[in-house]
């Protein structure tokens, strides 16, 4: 366990600071304000009925229909300085899959960025190795795969190094350079430059 005193960034952080880096920043230099949207509601509500709707499948992927099965696993490393919450973990004899369920019709880089930080908790913390992950889209009940590529760790890690420069300096990085997804994002009307 961390020092109460040490941050330790979730996993939700390093998937926003994907998406866009000034929401970290907002979220750590100024943590008072958190504006909460109609689709981090709807996030949230499909989550709570996922778990109980995974429960009852008997397949994630093909090939994987055995394996025990942890849900909201908490996981946390003062090594990697991360924490989070894994929506699944499929225990299987030579190796462990995290599940991460996604209210999204398809898979964004940001998602894969976070299932691989949650196979590095994994390794991290239970000394297990993670191939790779699974991302269920709720929207269409299907599962996709992600192999946990060197690169992808690779991102992780830098991101982390990107983070914590953010943190310590508190200087609110450059916008993301794809603006469509300030259109639904909690903080954009705190940008005053896109």
């Amino acid at each position: 366990m961390p020092d109460s005193d040490s941050l330790l960034y979730t996993i939700t952080d390093l998937k926003q600071h994907i998406y866009c880096p000034r929401i970290l920043f907002y979220h750590t230099c100024l943590p008072d304000i958190r504006p909460v949207t109609v689709k981090m509601r709807a996030g949230i509500a499909t989550h709570e009925d996922e778990h109980r709707r995974s429960a009852r499948r008997t397949m994630l992927v093909d090939g994987i229909n055995s394996g025990k099965r942890d849900y909201n696993l908490r996981v946390q490393s003062s090594r990697l300085n991360l924490s989070g919450q894994i929506d699944e973990v499929v225990w299987l004899d030579d190796e462990a899959i995290p599940v991460d369920y996604k209210l999204s019709s398809k898979v964004g880089f940001h998602f894969k960025v976070q299932l691989t930080a949650y196979a590095l908790l994994l390794e991290d913390v239970y000394n297990v190795r993670v191939q790779r992950g699974l991302l269920y889209l709720v929207k269409s009940r299907k599962t996709e795969e992600v192999i946990v590529t060197a690169k992808l760790r690779r991102t992780v890690a830098e991101a982390l190094q990107q983070m914590e420069h953010i943190t310590q300096a508190e200087t609110m990085p450059e916008p993301t350079d794809w603006r469509q997804r300030c259109i639904e994002c909690e903080f954009r009307r705190f940008c005053n430059d896109v």
